[in-house]
């Protein structure tokens, strides 16, 4: 194989200690890579009800075709497994320079299967890999065990949380972290320290010179551009704080509100106003909306933390003191955990303890006590090892369940769904649970450039499937995912909300279900967006964006198909009691109205109503049962 592929897969059996290269099967191209072919590989090498902190559960680092050719934002890596804190699929997807390396190292994929008897590192090069030992490494902060490795080589590796399996551990390379699903868990419980990789082949890209043309024009475009141009460099998504908070729809208290008056003390204005020291950012992305942010010591700075971690450890825990949460997200990155379920879980712990169902000290508001806790968490020390299980495990032992905020076991995203249905209903059908990144319906209801009607269902179910198979097809090239801020034009954000034009459009949107069935029947054969362009010109094969959509289509139904063999169905699409049955706003008597989107979601997606994939689908889409 060539052109954006390398053609092989690494093999590592950690209690045999045996490693293997293998030739990669060019079935890859129907998935095109990463987080979609990852999920056709974990289903064939897994056995139903697999224990997914055992020997069996294949850890799988993946590339897809667009990395390694430091083409605009191609820098991320993925990561799979069956999850331990759902039992569904698990992924996660992760920036930095790992994935560019390990595609000079000579692959496409790494699978890592059994368990080492001690602590181990993975040496990866252009030869193969050895199994070291990494007794000295045990116990490190994932900044510590980073600068253990030489010069010239990118790693991805766990801290304490995922050496002593926290079902939300995360998997962290530089300052970037793969952290959902509790992958890290599942490193941990291989006794897998880190993966190290080095190497110097080029990907081979078919098409050179339309390649450099595609990629300046993405920059200058990128450049140019109010979302991806202006606000992610200076803000991050920390732009988004105020933004949900003036929509209602920003997590507080457990979300038991959606917006507060002290937001603007955790805002990212304030941080690019009074704490703004630099910007960092990937390997070849002209956006750099990493920031670097004043730290109480000196001649130091802190990473600045994404809105996730703001929302879910700031406000959702009653926390609107900067400071606290810039700590937070510095312990939560050294220790290696997701933010978005540690700060749902210690939420859904605080109000167990303010209803009186679960004496455990912890209160919304108390930093000291959530740093404590954070700690604790990653040590599975005293109330930490209940904590380290996640809220749905929590809520089934001490009641509460409806205020337990999660989706099939993972914590929910920050973004509240009463406030924009769409998203609600991608909560609920997103394959590994409560994730926003799978389709970000959010961003075209409530925060984006342009806003469909949040609180309609018109055209939802249709938008939902077409936001979910783009970006499972981004996942598998594999492309940030910021770039779908910019297949909305600035324009866009110039228009007044209050007049006709805007109004129009939104109004067609909402209108649009009929056409969007159509587009996602028919499929477009031209190329439309930059994603298909710099397939085609990597590849060399012919990509239009209806071929790009049906390869998310498929990856999402490979997806659907591994939770449907491990006993899920229709049951799971839900969402908490709270988030269905408590209005947010005054013109609302309940919350989301799952129930009036689903049905059509199914039909439209070809699923059965019990949310399984008919033959008829798999077969569409060439799918190996």
């Amino acid at each position: 194989m060539a052109n954006g592929y390398m053609g092989q897969v690494l093999h590592v059996d950690l209690g045999t200690e045996k490693t293997e290269i293998k030739p990669l099967d060019d079935e890859v191209r129907q998935y095109i890579g990463g987080k979609g072919y990852s999920a056709r590989m974990l289903y064939d090498m897994t056995e139903p009800g697999i224990d997914a902190l055992g020997p069996d559960n294949p850890l799988i680092f993946g590339t897809g075709p667009y990395n390694g050719t430091y083409g605009v934002q191609s820098t991320r890596f993925s990561v799979a497994a069956k999850s331990p804190l759902t039992g569904t699929i698990g992924n996660a997807t992760c920036g930095g320079d790992f994935a560019n390396t390990m595609k000079k190292a000579g692959y496409d994929f790494i699978v890592i299967k059994g368990q080492a008897k001690k602590p181990v590192y993975l040496d990866v090069n252009e030869e193969g890999a050895t199994i070291q030992p990494a007794d000295q490494y045990w116990g490190m902060t994932t900044g510590e065990v980073q600068k253990q490795f030489p010069k010239g080589t990118h790693s991805a590796v766990i801290g304490p949380a995922g050496e002593n399996q926290v079902l939300y551990a995360s998997i962290i390379s530089g300052r970037r972290a793969a952290g959902r699903s509790g992958l890290g868990a599942v490193m941990g419980s291989k006794m897998l320290k880190a993966v190290v990789c080095k190497g110097k082949k080029k990907v081979e890209v078919a098409r050179r010179d339309k390649f450099k043309n595609l990629n300046k024009w993405m920059i200058n475009y990128y450049k140019n551009h109010s979302v991806n141009g202006g606000i992610l460099p200076s803000m991050g998504t920390a732009n988004l704080l105020m933004t949900t908070a003036g929509k209602n729809i920003m997590p507080t208290f457990n979300f038991q509100k959606g917006s507060h008056k002290l937001a603007w003390k955790i805002s990212g204005e304030l941080m690019r106003d009074e704490y703004l020291e630099g910007r960092e950012g990937c390997t070849s992305c002209p956006i750099r909306c990493g920031r670097k942010l004043k730290s109480s010591a000196p001649g130091s700075s802190v990473k600045g933390p994404e809105y996730e971690t703001l929302a879910l450890n700031g406000s959702n825990l009653g926390i609107f003191d900067l400071e606290a949460v810039l700590k937070q997200n510095e312990l939560l990155d050294e220790l290696g955990m997701d933010s978005i379920s540690a700060g749902g879980t210690l939420a859904y712990a605080m109000e167990a303890n303010e209803k009186g169902l679960w004496n455990n000290g912890l209160k919304f508001g108390d930093t000291a006590a959530v740093e404590k806790a954070l700690e604790d968490i990653a040590y599975r020390r005293g109330l930490g090892d209940e904590l380290a299980n996640g809220s749905y495990r929590l809520a089934k032992k001490y009641g509460g369940e409806e205020f337990a905020i999660h989706v099939k076991g993972m914590e929910m995203a920050g973004y509240d769904p009463r406030g924009c249905y769409g998203q609600g209903l991608e909560y609920a059908t997103t394959n590994r649970g409560g994730c926003h990144i799978n389709g970000a319906v959010m961003a075209l209801e409530a925060t984006g450039l342009l806003s469909v009607d949040p609180l309609s269902i018109g055209a939802k179910p249709e938008l939902v499937i077409f936001q979910q198979n783009l970006m499972a097809a981004i996942n598998a090239m594999i492309i940030c995912t910021f770039s779908a801020y910019a297949v909305v034009p600035s324009i866009a954000g110039a228009l007044d909300p209050q007049g006709a034009l805007y109004n129009g459009l939104t109004t067609i949107v909402k209108n649009s279900g009929p056409v969007l069935q159509l587009v996602l029947k028919m499929k477009p054969f031209l190329p439309v967006l930059w994603y298909e362009k710099y397939l085609a010109y990597v590849t060399g094969e012919s990509y239009s964006l209806g071929r790009l959509t049906e390869s998310g289509e498929r990856n999402f139904n490979m997806e659907r198909l591994f939770n449907v063999r491990e006993g899920f169905s229709f049951k799971e699409d839900t969402l908490p009691g709270r988030i269905l049955d408590e209005p947010l706003f005054d013109e609302q008597e309940k919350g989301v109205p799952l129930g009036d989107m689903l049905p059509k979601y199914y039909k439209t997606r070809g699923w059965s109503p019990d949310g399984i994939p008919t033959d008829r689908t798999l077969d569409r889409l060439q799918i190996r049962r």
